[in-house]
């Protein structure tokens, strides 16, 4: 009778384990209001399979992968602007060696005005690479820009001439005469062979191709003491006193074999440490045919 009194009591009082809905602790209901990681979320739009799975391989210090590809690279343009430079520079250098033979050689007149159209008609180009050329020999003091005509050749006077000379030797005898002192023989024997071509040339009375092996031998030599800046000012000045002056003629074949035959003397001093001959061939060799 008791046992089942005691039954429906317990029968009519809820159990503590089961919660009443809507009364739970929060912790509760957040953990039934969260859906599965898995299973479907109104909130938020469902993420691909794919999607998630590249989505989950990255880390924080790194981006996440794409979802395509890149696009490609584009190509390089097929057709690079160098070539074209090159050859207009190529040009220009042509022409303004070309210029600095005619005036060597006396086919520029001194003080005559020359055209850059009437030019490149004779060589055989469009205006534009003689006046650029032009413009470099203005710089070097060979012609002067004239407005709305063209370039003059410059005239040259006989003291231009000493001056130029002056300076060179100021420049190169004392740097010759130190090469003497220290520069061995078999060094000063290497350069046979520009001599050489300075002879050459003199035998046959090419003065543009004197000009250029005069020069080479000069250059040579002044090398040898290991300072371009040196060279590169004594070639300027070497170039300026080949320009003929301007009512002299052009230089006689045999003018041009007496300057070669001084490289040669110059060599020899140059073996045998001749000091005082080195010296004295040096400054006569400045105002000779080719300097």
């Amino acid at each position: 009778m008791e046992q089942a009194r005691a039954r429906d009591a317990a029968a009519s009082q809820p159990a503590a384990s089961s919660p009443i809905p809507g009364q739970g602790c929060p912790r509760d209901r957040t953990h039934a209001e969260s859906p599965r990681p898995d299973g479907p979320n109104p909130a938020r739009p469902r993420i691909p399979e794919q999607a998630r799975g590249a989505r989950g391989e990255h880390t924080h210090s790194e981006p996440p992968a794409p979802l395509t590809e890149p696009p490609p690279t584009p190509a390089p343009h097929s057709e690079p602007l160098a070539p074209r430079t090159v050859q207009r520079h190529s040009v220009r250098g042509q022409i303004l060696a070309a210029l600095r033979t005619a005036l060597v050689v006396g086919e520029l007149v001194p003080g005559e005005v020359y055209s850059a159209p009437a030019l490149g008609l004779r060589f055989g180009v469009s205006a534009t690479p003689v006046r650029e050329a032009m413009q470099q020999l203005a710089i070097e003091g060979a012609v002067e820009v004239v407005p709305n005509r063209g370039f003059r050749v410059a005239v040259r006077s006989p003291l231009e001439l000493a001056e130029l000379a002056e300076v060179r030797a100021l420049i190169e005898v004392p740097v010759m005469l130190r090469l003497a002192r220290t520069v061995p023989a078999a060094h000063w024997a290497a350069l046979r062979p520009l001599a050489d071509a300075t002879s050459a040339a003199a035998a046959t009375g090419d003065r543009a191709t004197y000009a250029e092996t005069d020069r080479a031998f000069h250059r040579a030599v002044l090398s040898l003491a290991g300072n371009q800046q040196l060279v590169t000012v004594a070639d300027d000045l070497h170039r300026r006193s080949q320009w003929p002056l301007t009512s002299a003629p052009v230089t006689r074949r045999a003018d041009l074999i007496a300057d070669a035959a001084e490289h040669t003397a110059l060599l020899e001093a140059l073996i045998a440490q001749d000091l005082t001959t080195v010296q004295s061939l040096v400054r006569e060799h400045f105002t000779g045919a080719g300097g």
